[in-house]
């Protein structure tokens, strides 16, 4: 089987796209060939091949990739064709694939789509995410085929006990991330610290989470810090109490399945999360006294139970299993 993997880059250290290179290593080991189509990769194993479309603008970066693709279907017809989190490498594709009836799939696990994820639903054949209800579309090509953790990179030990507890909320600094949530509960725990990491893609939100924490009297226990590179995440995963996940919406943030494979107990309000927390730390969206009394329960959640919600992410969530359910899907789309 050959497959064709297109993504914006494929590098273990970027805070948001990091999680590509260990998916392409686990379908490399379960193909004959992967070919990466992106902008930049780092180091890929020795069956999978890059070819770079990289380019100063949006304009160009599409007909270099349209280029990259017709220069590789002639090498061959492929098995099937996925594109990484990006609707738009799915829809610049379909024109080249569907005469060779090559499967075009779809990665995503956003709740907004915009334009191009919306004209590609009717395009594709089939869109892959970590649950139905994570991606904005109501359509039978939804497959929820779970996450993809790199489990090696997150372990499972216990902590010490210390005095004042460690929260460390992760994501960008946007409004549907509720940051601001996470704040309005800390001043229900005396001495509690809350650090938040993020990419700053609205530059006002941050300014108004520290006015925030300062207005609530807890601006010394909040620290608002840049983005962290991704070797940084299972540290910080490590040294937190718990992982307070207050994103509003179905959202799948991967967060809460790798602080879960760090056996960090996590609280979270999406109901993507439903089948996989235990109620006790799950909490109604925006509700700041919900995240509170989760909070507590989380902070005392027995070892054993700790182990066991990473069992699960390991049997369902791995980066294996996210590439048997890819390799799968290929086959059914063949079919």
């Amino acid at each position: 089987m050959r497959l064709l993997f297109a993504t914006q880059q494929v590098d273990a250290a970027h805070p948001t796209l990091g999680a590509a290179e260990a998916m392409v290593r686990a379908l490399a080991e379960r193909v004959d060939e992967v070919v990466v189509l992106a902008a930049a990769a780092g180091e890929l194993p020795a069956n999978a091949r890059f070819r770079s479309f990289a380019a100063p603008t949006q304009a160009l970066r599409g007909v270099r990739f349209e280029s990259a693709l017709a220069a590789e279907l002639l090498r061959g017809r492929p098995d099937g064709f996925l594109a990484h989190m990006s609707p738009v490498y799915a829809l610049l594709a379909a024109p080249l694939l569907k005469p060779l009836r090559v499967p075009d799939l779809l990665w995503f696990t956003q709740q907004s789509g915009g334009p191009n994820f919306r004209r590609a639903v009717p395009v594709v054949d089939a869109i892959l995410s970590v649950d139905e209800r994570s991606v904005p579309a109501a359509s039978p090509k939804v497959r929820a085929i779970g996450h993809g953790i790199d489990l090696g990179l997150f372990d499972c030990a216990e902590r010490p006990r210390r005095d004042g507890l460690r929260l460390l909320s992760l994501g960008r600094y946007a409004e549907v991330k509720g940051h601001d949530v996470a704040i309005r509960a800390l001043p229900a725990f005396r001495g509690a610290e809350l650090t938040v990491c993020g990419e700053e893609t609205d530059t006002e939100v941050r300014g108004r989470l520290s006015k925030l924490a300062g207005d609530l009297g807890v601006g010394d226990r909040v620290h608002l810090l840049d983005a962290a590179p991704r070797s940084e995440v299972p540290r910080l995963l490590a040294e937190a109490d718990v992982l307070v996940n207050a994103t509003h919406g179905a959202s799948a943030d991967k967060v809460v399945f790798e602080a879960l494979a760090s056996c960090t107990p996590v609280v979270a309000a999406s109901p993507v999360f439903d089948a996989l927390l235990p109620p006790a730390l799950r909490f109604t969206d925006g509700d700041p006294a919900g995240l509170a009394a989760a909070t507590r329960s989380a902070a005392a959640l027995p070892w054993d139970e700790r182990r066991r919600l990473r069992g699960r992410v390991e049997a369902e969530h791995s980066v294996g299993h996210w590439a048997d359910e890819v390799v799968a899907a290929v086959t059914l789309a063949r079919e």
